[in-house]
């Protein structure tokens, strides 16, 4: 299993600031906040700052698990092709398959709230209506889906456009809400502490659900066969994605806390940042949030669309699924194949949507679900990093802490997280969570028994990559050309 050709993705189309944007984009700030701070408020209360601030202690470290790995292997399966040449191969599937399916299910937990706020934006009673959200939200679908298709330059012209003007309308509403006169409640500084959390488990479920909000940074590494310099660019710009939504969701939760009350917060539910808008700028400030939210919510299905399409492809050309999903459209160089392959299994969960309840209720169980996946194909990456670097923990201090205790502790924080969080979880979101990666098993044994090489692959060490220092066919040739962008 090479990882070092680009086998028919186009290389060096994305530069550092096109990456950058991808991870923003891929966090989705405002969506996030909107259809998730709920979910959140409803497991931790006041605490929900103080689980997104804690979260992203680990999570850098699992930023950092990234970043070391791409510098050594560059794939677009990532994690995938990672853990699979450290820990063992089935793990190294099990990885890529809970991306693919954690991404899979996000794009109906994603699309059902960019219907509802279209519908909101022109009639609020319609956004309640599933069968028409889910109608209108498996458009916007099928639309990023072309763009995708469409390529990496045109899906980041794409990004540029409406990720600039979510986060514009986001900072607009950040000091609007410091210039705020009412109050729900005053700030207290306890809520960025652990008082707040009910004892362990609470802490643990708020720490599971503050990992949705993060969860889509890794889109960089999924990007990296088609990025310049990307052994250096695809760390950078997850580490400088993760520290901007960072700031907004802790600046966001803390002002619905001082703003709303608890009943404007379930009532809001599904677009807690439309009620927040409402509040702050009567009339006009909640139609501003929900486009804003709308633009996230089509952003993130996009970056979501590439990950669990680079990853198909990388399963596809290492033969660990069918090997059709490794093919390469030869004018647009994506892997059209998986795309299709995606599109099409999506549509058919649209239409199963509809039958399961209202888009509140999809959402919570969605994304307990996707966060079970996220935490296991996340840990998984931080002990393989540990793995890689091993002979090289103890040469220096940097890198026993980047290296080695960083993202050991972002590992040991998501299986923790897991395992904890499963004594609180509903039944729908256990079933949703587990089911789908025990559902991995039949076509991992099966492409195993057909003796895909995936299952004997080399060894991926650090202090021997380091030492050979070959670049991958689609390295840029210089530092110099790490800032450019295509525009």
């Amino acid at each position: 299993m090479s990882s070092n050709s680009g086998r028919g993705l186009q290389p060096n189309v994305l530069g550092t600031f096109d990456t950058i944007v991808m991870a923003v984009a891929g966090s989705a700030p405002a969506y996030s906040l909107a259809a998730t701070t709920a979910v959140l408020v409803g497991a931790v209360g006041l605490a929900a700052p103080a689980a997104l601030l804690y979260c992203a202690i680990p999570m850098l470290g699992i930023v950092l698990a990234f970043s070391r790995l791409g510098r050594i292997d560059v794939n677009a399966g990532a994690s995938y092709s990672w853990v699979g040449r450290t820990l063992h191969p089935f793990l190294g599937f099990i990885s890529g398959w809970a991306l693919v399916v954690s991404a899979t299910i996000f794009m109906v937990a994603g699309s059902l709230p960019a219907g509802a706020m279209t519908l909101a934006l022109f009639d609020p009673g319609l956004a309640g209506n599933t069968a028409l959200a889910t109608a209108v939200g498996a458009c916007w679908f099928l639309v990023m889906l072309l763009v995708v298709l469409g390529g990496a330059r045109l899906t980041v012209r794409a990004q540029l456009l409406m990720s600039g003007v979510e986060i514009l309308l986001l900072l607009l509403f950040l000091l609007a809400a410091l210039l705020h006169k009412g109050s729900a409640i005053s700030f207290d500084w306890s809520w960025l502490g652990f008082s707040h959390f009910d004892g362990a488990s609470g802490f643990a479920s708020g720490a599971l659900i503050a990992a949705f909000y993060y969860w889509g940074w890794d889109v960089t590494s999924n990007l990296s066969e088609e990025t310049r310099n990307s052994r250096r660019t695809a760390g950078l710009a997850a580490l400088v994605g993760v520290g901007v939504v960072l700031l907004l969701f802790v600046a966001f939760t803390v002002a619905v806390n001082v703003i709303l009350t608890s009943e404007q917060i379930k009532a809001g539910s599904g677009n807690v940042l439309g009620a927040l808008g409402d509040e702050i700028w009567p009339g006009v400030g909640g139609k501003l949030l929900i486009i804003a939210v709308l633009l996230s919510t089509v952003a993130t299905l996009e970056t979501t669309l590439i990950q669990v399409t680079r990853s198909l492809f990388a399963m596809g050309r290492d033969r660990t699924m069918p090997a059709a999903l490794g093919s390469v459209h030869p004018r647009w160089n994506t892997p059209w194949v998986a795309i299709g392959v995606v599109g099409v299994v999506a549509l058919v969960m649209f239409v199963a949507a509809t039958a399961l309840g209202t888009v509140g209720d999809i959402l919570s169980d969605a994304v307990s679900a996707i966060s079970l996946q996220i935490a296991v194909y996340y840990g998984l990456a931080g002990l393989a990093a540990v793995a890689a670097y091993r002979r090289m923990l103890l040469t220096s201090v940097k890198n026993f802490l980047l290296g080695g205790a960083w993202p050991l502790l972002g590992s040991a924080f998501m299986f923790w997280i897991f395992f904890e969080s499963l004594g609180e979880l509903s039944t729908a979101s256990i079933a949703i969570g587990l089911g789908g990666l025990v559902v991995g098993v039949v076509p991992m044994l099966w492409y195993w028994r057909q003796g895909s090489t995936y299952y004997r692959p080399a060894k991926l060490d650090a202090a021997r990559s380091i030492e050979a220092e070959v670049p991958y066919a689609g390295a840029a040739p210089g530092p110099r050309d790490a800032m450019a962008t295509d525009f």
